[in-house]
């Protein structure tokens, strides 16, 4: 019998997360512990950027419509889901990572570039080469809901939490706390070594993503239930 996976990241990632495991041949519940909501915010006076930084599709989906002021300045993203729904918001894209934002600025070091980012309030902060500005716009907000009863049977004995960012290992391991649930019976399959960090100490293990993206996430989550399995 497979152990439970968890799922609680916010919509539109969760179901693009369980539609990606039922690919994969794995099953995955989903139970959001965020809600993204949108932000007043503003475009800057002087639009004189070389190109848009953007760490996760929500700036796009939570914009609103002053991004149709950006839609001449190119976009980097931070990933193949970013850069697809920028894509169809009508950007054009220059580049695209695959490990993080801070590696593809990093891989960007040879020129010059005046950056453009746009982000979540709780973003991931920036050592940026000496080659390169950034200015911040802050789009959208990822609001924390509690866990219910529901979830902690749904978590159950041995079960895998998926955990997608820091921000969400830290509510995660806070809303275990308040219910005193037994974090010795849970395991953590986390995007990245930040977000293992932010998780905190007591889980059953506690293991990183080969890759900062959700196709490792649900490789590593599938290997760990193999591993229980045995």
């Amino acid at each position: 019998m497979q152990p439970s996976i968890v799922a609680i990241r916010p919509e539109p990632g969760l179901s693009q997360t369980i539609e990606r495991a039922r690919e994969a041949g794995l099953t995955v519940a989903g139970y959001p512990l965020f809600e993204v909501k949108p932000v007043n915010w503003s475009v800057p006076d002087d639009l004189a950027f070389d190109a848009l930084l953007i760490g996760s599709a929500n700036a796009i989906r939570h914009g609103g419509t002053q991004l149709a002021l950006l839609l001449d300045i190119p976009v980097y993203a931070v990933g193949e889901t970013t850069a697809r729904t920028a894509r169809n918001a009508g950007f054009d894209i220059a580049g695209v990572g695959s490990g993080g934002l801070q590696s593809l600025v990093d891989s960007l070091s040879h020129k010059a570039i005046k950056f453009l980012r746009l982000s979540g309030r709780d973003h991931v902060e920036l050592t940026p080469p000496r080659s390169h500005s950034i200015v911040d716009r802050v789009l959208y907000e990822s609001c924390t809901l509690s866990a219910s009863d529901a979830f902690r049977a749904m978590v159950g004995e041995g079960g895998i939490v998926m955990l997608h960012s820091a921000v969400a290992a830290e509510h995660f391991n806070n809303e275990c706390n308040r219910m005193a649930m037994n974090k010795a019976d849970i395991r953590i399959a986390a995007f990245g070594p930040r977000v293992a960090e932010a998780a905190g100490d007591g889980w059953a293990g506690v293991a990183v993503a080969e890759q900062p993206n959700d196709v490792a996430l649900l490789a590593l989550a599938k290997n760990m239930c193999q591993n229980l399995q045995k």
